[in-house]
């Protein structure tokens, strides 16, 4: 994977080849050989997906909410009503990377039904990394259910680590108690479920840094409430074609939220772009 923004040429990270020797006896290839030059370029450029997407310092002590999506070149974040053929082998790396930098996976329960949900899967040298840098081994998912409509049975639930059902008084009492023998189950609203009660529940119990990855509808919550600190975008090279859902649906926000552009990645012609909540939007 490459860098295209920031624009590599730190001292650290050249973006040009260094001078070569003209050729010779051993055969060395010209300075100016733009094949040569190419490559050279190319591992220079190459990323430490780690430090890419590190979590800002301050991310240990605060809620920092990431979001993660995939979408088409024409804004499709699905296909056949699965976000995955949409992404790649590139794309799963990210996908990856970004959990086991988590300390929580936050999804919607709709998300978890539509792409049958399974635990995070953390493999050892990766456990090992987390728990160096003070995290638990395994991040578990937090799935936000206005209705606790969830079935204990489902993948999600066979976790060596709880999920945690964010939900709310209106959930049938009944659906809340199945679920509380699977699952840790917090209320977090009357009615619906509160973005902000759900983000403090989870900082209650240590879980700063919040991966969400969808749905739609989630997202918009917390984008339009200004929860989101920061999303992780990967724009694949096809077009779905008319009638797809965005990442974001539901009610209109009064106005948009801004954001920067911070990092752009590329491999295989996806894009892997990174914003940041404007400051004014802070």
């Amino acid at each position: 994977m490459r860098r295209i923004l920031p624009v590599p040429g730190t001292p650290d990270r050249p973006s040009t080849p260094a001078p070569r020797a003209t050729p010779g006896a051993g055969g060395a290839a010209a300075a100016d050989d733009p094949i040569v030059g190419d490559e050279v370029a190319a591992k220079a450029a190459e990323v430490d997906l780690d430090e890419a997407y590190a979590y800002p310092p301050a991310a240990g002590r605060t809620s920092y909410v990431r979001a993660n999506f995939v979408s088409s070149a024409d804004g499709a974040a699905e296909v056949g009503g699965r976000s995955g053929p949409l992404g790649g082998a590139a794309d799963w790396r990210v996908f990856q990377l970004l959990r086991w930098l988590s300390d929580v996976v936050l999804v919607g329960a709709g998300t978890v039904r539509h792409e049958n949900y399974g635990p995070v899967v953390v493999p050892p040298e990766r456990r090992e990394r987390r728990q160096a840098a003070g995290l638990a081994a395994v991040p578990p998912i937090a799935v936000v259910t206005a209705t606790a409509g969830l079935d204990p049975g489902a993948r999600l639930f066979d976790a060596e680590v709880r999920p945690v059902v964010l939900t709310c008084d209106a959930a049938p009492p009944a659906r809340r108690q199945a679920l509380a023998a699977v699952a840790e189950v917090v209320l977090c609203g009357d009615s619906t479920v509160d973005p902000a009660a759900a983000l403090a529940a989870l900082t209650d119990r240590g879980m700063t840094r919040v991966l969400t990855e969808g749905g739609p509808l989630l997202h918009a919550q917390l984008a339009g409430s200004g929860l989101l600190d920061e999303l992780c975008l990967t724009v694949a090279p096809l077009l779905a074609g008319p009638g797809r859902m965005g990442i974001v649906e539901g009610p209109p926000w009064p106005e948009p939220a801004t954001m920067r552009l911070t990092q752009v990645l590329i491999e295989d012609d996806n894009l892997f772009l990174r914003y940041l909540r404007s400051p004014h939007d802070s």
